[in-house]
């Protein structure tokens, strides 16, 4: 009997998807920087029709109605034109599960259930990785373990989608695996509907110079992802926002799309539980050793002093010992803002493999200047009595890489070879694919690093 729950289940979902859904209903922070309330906006793809969608929630007590807007057309070449929609789920309570439902007709054609945001005094729990939907074996194994841990959320440290972040490749690649109607070890898991994701945008989501007549659907994380728009104030001319070259209409198209989005969403900041995140794109084309950027990342950090816990959330790690991309190392010009904003974990991508270094302190080489230089000279004091279990109290800001999340693993060789690692790193793994749990209460940050086949690679503990 159950079986055949779980196939009818399978039907429904799928019978949804064609008639109603050109991809089912996801969870994003919206607009909402600060966790004033359990809020949440529910998004979802429709057809390229008109469809009356109600969508209802509640954690107690009758349905609530949540008003449903159409957020944008997607319309370009090597998709079939669909729309994006989005229900605001306001009247929430912080950290309560609560189920939705949306209907066309009177008719529910989708429902599930998740949990609301959580505030600033309530603990937390959640799963972090990146470099990740490349429609893999890994991916998929990564997303069905993150699943049995039942996150609060999940956070990509970018590299989203292989290989170019293109809208129609989300599609093959993204939906799929996250958005799948069973948890299943070889095909994903239903992540995308029950649990929060968030995310920040890498190289491979988000290059300079945008060639639109190469790839007409580019930067679909602006297109599909809703997040704060807190960060430095930009505009389409500055430097830091990415270049665009090419089909001019296509060019328009994209802007008056993503007007909402595009580029404020590439930084920014927000409140999750006990946790503040700064976010920050550190693609090349952004120079954050300028006043203004380094100003902002500090004056962030501070007015989240009252927060227990603050991470870093980018893309390109400032201290990495793999042999591939050992040299990009421009976000290191932002070490001593982190340590002054009391950041606790820097979380980061781009190398396709877990390291943890120890905690460290790091001076850029005096008078160094940028510029479009990789690599950035200076002097790192490395805290090694710090193991995360008898002294849990580290001195200094601990570096996170964490980008085994499905794409092909680099350096597998150095695992074994400790030689071949910079003297800050203290854990390497590069044999398989991986992904980081993150518990945090008033006085204890607790890691743990998961392979894709569910057991533990590594773990400490920061102790306030």
């Amino acid at each position: 009997m159950r079986l055949f729950f779980v196939l009818l289940t399978l039907a429904l979902s799928l019978a949804a998807r064609d008639d109603y859904f050109f991809e089912t209903p996801y969870l994003q922070l919206g607009k909402r920087p600060a966790a004033t309330s359990g809020a949440l906006d529910l998004m979802w793809l429709g057809h390229d029709k008109d469809v009356d969608f109600k969508v209802e929630y509640k954690s107690s007590g009758g349905w609530m109605p949540a008003a449903v807007s159409q957020v944008r057309r997607v319309d370009f070449a090597g998709t079939p034109p669909h729309r994006v929609y989005a229900a605001s789920l306001e009247k929430l309570k912080p950290g309560v599960r609560f189920s939705y439902r949306v209907s066309v007709g009177g008719k529910t054609v989708f429902e599930a259930a998740s949990m609301s945001r959580k505030s600033a005094n309530q603990n937390t729990h959640f799963v972090v990785f990146g470099d990740c939907a490349a429609k893999t074996g890994g991916q998929r194994a990564v997303a069905y373990h993150a699943s049995l841990e039942k996150p609060d959320y999940i956070f990509i440290t970018g590299d989203i989608v292989y290989s170019r972040g293109r809208v129609s490749e989300y599609q093959t690649n993204f939906w799929p695996i996250y958005s799948h109607a069973t948890a299943d070890p070889k095909k994903g898991a239903p992540l995308l509907q029950s649990t929060l994701f968030t995310a920040v945008v890498g190289n491979h989501d988000s290059q300079s110079p945008i060639e639109f007549e190469k790839n007409p659907d580019p930067l679909a994380f602006y297109l599909y992802w809703s997040q704060p728009v807190n960060g430095p104030a930009t505009g389409l001319d500055h430097p830091s926002v990415p270049q665009f070259k090419g089909d001019a209409a296509l060019q328009a198209k994209f802007l008056a799309a993503t007007k909402d989005t595009f580029p404020g969403m590439a930084n920014f900041s927000f409140d999750y539980g006990n946790v503040h995140w700064t976010i920050l794109d550190s693609n090349p084309y952004v120079d954050w050793s300028t006043p203004a950027f380094r100003q902002w990342v500090l004056n962030d950090l501070k007015a989240a002093a009252k927060a227990k816990w603050r991470i870093i959330g980018l893309h390109h790690p400032p201290f990495n010992s793999s042999k591939a991309h050992f040299s990009y190392q421009r976000m290191r010009v932002l070490a001593d803002i982190f340590e002054q904003g009391k950041a606790d974990l820097v979380l980061a991508g781009h190398v396709h493999n877990y390291q943890r270094t120890h905690p460290l302190t790091f001076a850029v080489e005096a008078g160094f200047e940028l510029g479009k230089k990789q690599e950035v000279p200076g002097k790192w004091t490395l805290d090694k009595s710090f193991d995360g279990e008898r002294n849990q109290k580290p001195k200094g800001v601990i570096y996170i890489v964490t980008g085994a999340g499905g794409a092909s693993l680099y350096n597998q060789e150095q695992t074994a070879d400790k030689a071949s690692w910079q003297e800050f790193t203290t854990r390497f793994v590069s044999t398989v694919h991986s992904f980081s749990v993150i518990d945090t209460t008033a006085k204890q940050l607790r890691f743990r690093q998961i392979g894709e086949d569910g057991k533990e690679l590594d773990r400490f503990t920061i102790s306030r």
